[in-house]
């Protein structure tokens, strides 16, 4: 704004003042007039109290602001960063979400009170085609980040975070229940430093494999590529983070929309393996109509179209899972928003409420949200 004249504040009268007001509460008089105002106010005690209620009404009229910073400006600076300085032994691209979202989580939680790493919260996932959830708190769930990620640090030659526990099963559950119980009190913010250091290892360690990332690392019942195991537990540390974040109140953004984009992707890739083994276990229907192929042939297709943020399309076979997607066998499309298929495969949202558009074959679209959703766990 242009500085005040030399010859100090205009001299308006009092009724021209007092009409300027509201102007001045939004800041949108000239410097002079600006300057009238405030020396006014600063005489006449009716114009003074009004000038503090109309402040007060344009604040309410202002939308609040998260503190957090832009979940993508981290990757513009690293980008930058690199750009001027390439790294000797660089991130691979498959292992940067895990690398941002366990950043995020740690700026989430470095002024954590003893309140708040106390606070609770209810882990959900979906289980046997129904809501299941387990209540724990803030520390709890990051113990439970600390024991899952465990399996992709033990796959690297890394220390168990379980060390002398023996778990039941090597599952996440298994570990994470293992580790609850032998905790002689319920986990704190002590549990904050492991998770960390264990989370700089094992970007560190795969650094060293390239980009590769082929090795298999097990969840007990099934098996993922390290690349895979990573957006894994980058999609999970997302999810649980948000739990963390509701349960203080604390607003928390997705993933950028790259990283949001890979996540959507794995979930995608994984969706016909889930519809097989529905099937076998009764829980999803062959269709009336099925169109068994051979490996790597096309099949019985449904459009999968994720719209906003990481969005794209994906063609998920319906018959056999060695087949390959295939718009010429489509026989049903779906459209959904990024973040809700996310909560979805997280098991926060409900099959029969998360998709936007349907239209086509109504049991493969049921089959295909009820297979999302099972790729949850706790």
């Amino acid at each position: 704004m242009p500085d005040v004249a030399p010859g100090g504040p205009l001299t308006l009268e009092h009724h021209v003042l007092t009409s300027l007001l509201g102007a001045w509460a939004l800041a949108a008089c000239s410097a002079e007039e600006a300057a009238a105002v405030e020396e006014h106010i600063g005489e006449c005690a009716p114009c003074a109290d009004e000038a503090l209620r109309l402040r007060d009404a344009v604040a309410l009229l202002q939308r609040p602001e998260s503190l957090d910073l832009d979940p993508a400006l981290r990757t513009r600076v690293l980008e930058g960063c690199l750009e001027r300085r390439p790294p000797r032994i660089p991130v691979p691209e498959w292992a940067t979400p895990y690398d941002a979202e366990t950043a995020r989580l740690d700026a989430l939680l470095q002024d954590f009170g003893d309140a708040e790493w106390h606070a609770p919260v209810r882990l959900r996932w979906f289980e046997a085609d129904g809501a299941a959830s387990r209540r724990t708190t803030v520390a709890g769930v990051i113990a439970h980040l600390l024991t899952v990620d465990g399996l992709v640090a033990t796959a690297l030659g890394l220390a168990d975070p379980l060390g002398d526990i023996t778990a039941p099963t090597s599952a996440p559950a298994g570990r994470t229940e293992a580790y609850w119980r032998a905790s002689h009190y319920p986990p704190t913010r002590a549990v904050r430093a492991p998770w960390r250091e264990q989370s700089h290892g094992i970007v560190r360690t795969v650094s060293f494999t390239g980009d590769v990332g082929g090795m298999p690392v097990s969840y007990g019942d099934f098996e993922l590529p390290l690349h895979d195991a990573m957006l894994d537990r980058a999609f999970e540390c997302w999810v649980h983070a948000e739990d963390i974040a509701d349960a203080v109140d604390y607003p928390y953004e997705p993933p950028s929309a790259r990283h949001l984009n890979r996540m959507i992707d794995l979930a995608a890739r994984m969706l016909p393996g889930v519809l097989a083994e529905r099937r076998r276990a009764g829980l999803a229907a062959p269709g009336t109509r099925p169109h068994l192929v051979t490996a790597g042939a096309p099949g019985r297709s449904l459009r999968l179209e994720i719209e906003g943020s990481g969005g794209g399309e994906w063609l998920i076979p319906l018959d056999s899972p060695g087949a390959t997607g295939s718009a010429d066998h489509e026989v049903a499309h779906v459209a959904l928003d990024g973040v809700e298929f996310c909560r979805l495969a997280a098991g926060h949202v409900p099959p029969a409420e998360a998709a936007a558009g349907q239209v086509g074959d109504r049991e493969a679209i049921r089959d295909v949200l009820f297979a999302a959703a099972s790729l949850s766990r706790m």
